[in-house]
C-alpha cells in the first residue's frame, strides 16, 4: 500500500533526525552560521569586499543569521511532530511562532548601525519590547497546553489508527519535500539578490491546508462534534499564525497572543468535556 510505504520511509527520515549526531551537527552548523556572519561583517566593515546586501555591515547581523537557521531547524521538527498528535503538533506551531517573534525582536537590530543610536522613544526598540513580550506569553501558554494536554484514541479499531498514522506521516512526508523544495528557491533567491528572504509564511499557509486534510481523513474514523470540533478549531488557529505574521508588529503580536490564548482554552474546555481519557498510544497518538 502507498501509505504505508510511504510511512515507513518518513520513519527511516525520522529516526536520522533523533540520532544524537544529527543534532550535534546542527549545533556545530549555527555556531558555524554565527562565526560566518561575524566574519561577513568584519570583511564589510573593513572593505575587503563589496557586500550584495548592506545588511552585511551591520554589527549584528550574525545573530539574525544565526537565528533564522535556528528557526529553520524548528520548522523541519515541527514536520517531524505532526504525525504523532493533531494537538501537538499545533502546540509546536506556537512555540515556533514563539521562536519567530523573538527573531523579529533581534532583527530590530538590523536597523540601526550604532548603540549609541538607541532611545528609550526609539521605534525600533518599542518593537523590540513587543516582540519580547509577545513572544514570552505565548511561550508561557505553549507549556501550559502541553501540561494539559489529554491524548485520546480517534477509533478503537487499531486498523483504523494505524491507517490514521500513516495518513499523517504520508503527508509529512510530503511536507518534507515540499520543505526542501521552497529551501532550494530561497537559496537560488538569496543567490542571485544577495537577499534571504523568509519563507515561514508560505510554510504556515500549507500548513492550513495540511491540518484541513488531516481534519477531513479523521471524518472516516470519527464524527463525534468534540473531535470534529478540536481539529476544525486547531485548522483555525494556524490561520491565525499565519494572518499574525503579515501584520506590523503591535497587531501581529496581539494575533498571535490571542490564538494562543484561543487554543488554551480550547484544550482547557475539551479536557472537561471528554472526561477521563482512554488509554493513548505511546509515542504515536491522535
Amino acid at each position: 500500500m502507498l501509505l504505508s510505504q510511504m510511512a515507513r520511509l518518513f520513519s527511516f527520515f525520522k529516526k536520522l533526525w533523533d540520532l544524537k549526531q544529527s543534532h550535534y551537527l546542527i549545533s556545530n552548523g549555527l555556531i558555524l552560521s554565527f562565526i560566518l556572519g561575524i566574519l561577513l561583517f568584519l570583511g564589510a566593515r573593513f572593505g575587503l569586499y563589496e557586500p550584495a546586501n548592506p545588511v552585511y555591515k551591520n554589527p549584528f547581523f550574525a545573530i539574525d543569521l544565526s537565528f533564522t537557521l535556528l528557526l529553520i531547524i524548528e520548522l523541519l521538527s515541527l514536520i517531524f511532530v505532526l504525525p504523532r498528535s493533531v494537538a501537538t503538533s499545533n502546540n509546536k506551531q506556537y512555540a515556533l511562532l514563539s521562536l519567530i517573534f523573538l527573531r523579529y525582536g533581534f532583527k530590530e537590530f538590523s536597523h540601526i548601525h550604532s548603540l549609541s543610536e538607541w532611545s528609550v522613544h526609539s521605534p525600533e526598540l518599542i518593537d523590540m519590547f513587543v516582540y519580547g513580550l509577545g513572544g514570552l506569553v505565548i511561550f508561557i501558554v505553549v507549556n501550559l497546553v502541553s501540561s494539559m494536554q489529554k491524548h485520546v484514541k480517534i477509533s478503537r479499531d487499531e486498523d483504523a489508527r494505524v491507517s490514521f498514522i500513516h495518513f499523517k506521516k504520508s503527508l509529512a512526508l510530503l511536507l518534507l519535500l515540499l520543505f526542501f523544495v521552497i529551501g532550494f528557491f530561497d537559496i537560488r533567491y538569496l543567490i542571485e539578490t544577495g537577499r534571504y528572504r523568509s519563507s515561514f509564511e508560505t510554510f504556515y499557509t500549507v500548513l492550513i491546508f495540511s491540518d484541513i486534510l488531516i481534519v477531513l481523513f479523521a471524518l472516516r474514523y470519527t464524527s463525534d462534534y468534540l473531535r470534529v470540533f478540536r481539529y476544525s478549531a486547531f485548522v483555525l488557529s494556524t490561520i491565525f499564525i499565519r494572518i499574525a505574521l503579515s501584520l506590523p508588529a503591535l497587531q501581529s503580536v496581539a494575533l498571535g497572543v490571542a490564538g494562543a490564548l484561543f487554543m488554551l482554552a480550547l484544550t482547557y474546555s475539551y479536557n472537561r468535556f471528554i472526561g477521563s481519557p482512554d488509554e493513548s498510544t505511546s509515542s504515536e497518538r491522535q
